[in-house]
């Protein structure tokens, strides 16, 4: 079996002090590091996504109008703008295990890390499957929303999955402890550890 592992959007704008902060965000990331320290010759390949919103548009709903109230379900204050601080990896995430960066969400609302993609333009999906890849283990922020929606993807494309949950930080508990359920119900593994 071909393991990879999936970092989702551990981004300054979703940890302390980020327009879209997670409570425990930066200490999700710190983790993650020594995660992928003392584990990341368990993996044929570590990859991380990163929301990369183009600054120029509301990115197709996503954010809302100067002056407008977001739902925080489907609209959102601008976070992780292209080329802004927000946009970058959280300095407490060590990126130098990390073999592919993918890029989601330009443009338009994007949540899981198969909806982006590489450089080179390549989509995620058929990145995974070049290199052999039959399981994922998923960890990142936020725990409801861009980890859940990349582990249904991830299950949807035929991949065995688990979610590390002692590595994610969500945006509310009781919007993150569904997700959790809906990810159990729909027969993803959610440990805390491995």
């Amino acid at each position: 079996m071909s393991r990879a592992l999936l970092v989702i959007d551990v981004q300054n704008d979703f940890c302390e002090g980020g327009s879209l902060a997670t409570k425990g965000g930066a200490a999700v990331a710190k983790k993650i590091s020594e995660y992928i320290e003392k584990h990341f010759a368990d993996y044929s390949l570590i990859a991380a996504s990163r929301d990369w919103h183009d600054a120029e548009s509301l990115n197709g709903g996503h954010f809302v109008p100067e002056g407008t109230q977001p739902d925080f379900v489907n609209s959102w204050p601008n976070h992780c703008v292209e080329g802004t601080t927000g946009a970058e990896y959280h300095p407490n995430l060590n990126t130098s295990r990390i073999q592919l960066h993918v890029k989601k969400g330009h443009g338009k609302p994007a949540y899981s890390i198969f909806e982006g993609t590489t450089p080179e333009g390549q989509d995620f999906n058929s990145v995974l499957e070049s290199n052999g890849v039959t399981a994922v283990d998923i960890v990142g922020i936020a725990t409801d929303y861009c980890v859940y929606q990349s582990a249904m993807d991830a299950k949807k494309n035929g991949l065995e999955v688990r979610v590390i949950s002692s590595l994610t930080s969500g945006v509310a508990p009781d919007s993150s402890e569904r997700a959790i359920d809906d990810l159990i119900d729909n027969g993803i593994a959610v440990v805390a550890s491995v």
